[in-house]
């Protein structure tokens, strides 16, 4: 029991950090893991596995099937037949005799083999869950282009509140010193209450903005977890950069890349409605041929005046039977024939659909690639826009220490830089999102 306890106590506090040590991603590996682990992903796959079971138990309904039956059966009071008195010795006519026919319990055992031969029906149930299948299949791939999209925003989301908070607590601390020297002015009767006002009002407004960007932080981080099917608390640590990330996504080739529709998913599902609709107008055509069924069964009959029907030495009478059933549509006062309109209506507004799928999936791209372009210039502005306006800041703060600018002249350079520096950050945000916008139309 010491050499256990010893053990315990030895292994416990790697175990402890096994459980606290951060999870490491990359965004490629951030995606990878969520195709895996995302709890919709996890569902997508369960629901081809379920169609894979439906098509199997739609082609069973066809193939032999053998049903057994045991039935009990006991005559508390059985019932009485009255015969004409003739029929006995001594009968006098015109009298009845009252006879009981059997023994008042019995049991029967049977077993049950029927087969299909044909059903239209059944031939065309059998080719829609082909169909069934495929949109399955291609729910599962717009179901990780979803995910992936989703990691994406989710992870440039956690960079851009983590760059948010290391920018707001550099601008605090930039303004706590301006805040120090200012008072320290103030007090030797140099300066102006005004100016210490202006700068305490800023450094609020950073402040708070440097509260709220934590806040951001947290929540962004847990939002990321929960779509890549990890605990919401867990320790996730991303190793990319968001500026790093933003140049990587730069690439104008993609906007020669051709559009094949046949691999937009979007197109495949509205393909697969078409092909639905296809097969239920097969299917009310169906409706109009015979079908045709055979059954064989084989049983035994017992009986009793007491429950002795599992006893050895019990008599059981075999019989046998074999039958065909076939049914033949006549007349259905032309409710097939209204059936059957209606599946082939659906058919073309299917089609109908499809083409519009078509002409919206080539907008999409269009749209997709304006803003991706959109994206990368602003990108490109943003970044120099804040080249600009550090200078600018820098500028100010030269000329206020010299009494050259007035603190409310310094404000607005500071905030001018900071809504700069905001919007860099969303630039690159919105390059890596429009990128991954352009590549899933494209199925890249």
């Amino acid at each position: 029991m010491r050499i256990i306890t010893l053990c315990f106590l030895l292994i416990l506090p790697c175990l402890s950090n096994a459980q606290e040590s951060p999870n490491n991603f990359s965004l490629d590996e951030a995606i990878i893991y969520a195709l895996q682990n995302n709890y919709k992903a996890i569902n997508a796959d369960r629901d081809i596995v379920d169609a894979q079971k439906q098509k199997w138990e739609t082609i069973a309904t066809g193939l032999p099937q053998i049903d057994g039956t045991v039935n009990y059966l006991n005559q508390l009071e059985q019932q009485v037949v009255q015969l004409p008195g003739e029929i006995i010795p001594d009968g006098e006519p015109g009298t009845f005799v009252e006879v009981v026919f059997g023994q008042p319990q019995q049991a029967t055992a049977t077993a049950t083999l029927r087969q299909q031969i044909f059903d239209g029906s059944y031939i065309v149930g059998v080719q829609a869950t082909k169909a069934f299948l495929s949109y399955s299949q291609n729910n599962k791939e717009k179901t990780d282009l979803d995910v992936r999209k989703a990691v994406v925003e989710a992870y440039g989301n956690v960079l851009l509140a983590q760059e948010s908070v290391l920018i707001s607590e550099n601008n605090k601390a930039t303004l706590e010193k301006n805040l120090f020297e200012t008072k320290r002015i103030f007090e030797n009767g140099l300066g102006d209450e005004e100016s210490v006002d202006q700068l305490q009002i800023t450094l609020s407004s950073i402040e708070n903005q440097l509260k709220n960007a934590k806040r951001l932080e947290k929540i962004t981080l847990q939002m990321l977890n929960l779509i890549m099917g990890l605990p919401i608390g867990s320790p996730t640590t991303l190793t990319e950069d968001l500026d790093d990330l933003a140049q990587e996504k730069i690439d104008l080739g993609v906007l020669d890349a051709e559009l094949k529709m046949e691999n937009n998913v979007d197109f495949k599902l509205a393909n697969n409605l078409n092909e639905q609709r296809f097969y239920e107008l097969k299917l009310a055509k169906s409706r109009a041929l015979p079908t045709l069924n055979a059954f064989i069964n084989y049983g035994g009959l017992s009986f009793g005046d007491s429950f002795t029907f599992l006893d050895r030495g019990q008599d059981w009478f075999a019989f046998s039977n074999f039958g065909v059933d076939l049914n033949i549509p006549i007349f259905s006062s032309l409710g097939r024939s209204a059936s059957t309109q209606r599946a082939k209506i659906a058919l073309e507004k299917a089609k109908t659909q499809l083409t519009e799928a078509e002409e919206q999936i080539r907008l999409q791209l269009e749209t997709a690639k304006s803003d991706y372009i959109l994206a990368i210039e602003e990108y490109g502005t943003s970044k120099e826009n804040l080249r600009l306006a550090e200078r600018i800041e820098n500028k100010n703060q030269i000329k206020y220490s010299e009494g050259i600018a007035t603190s409310f002249e310094l404000r607005q350079a500071q905030t001018q830089l900071y809504t700069t520096q905001q919007e860099y950050l969303q630039s690159m945000v919105d390059v890596i999102n429009r990128k991954t916008d352009l590549e899933n139309i494209l199925n890249q």
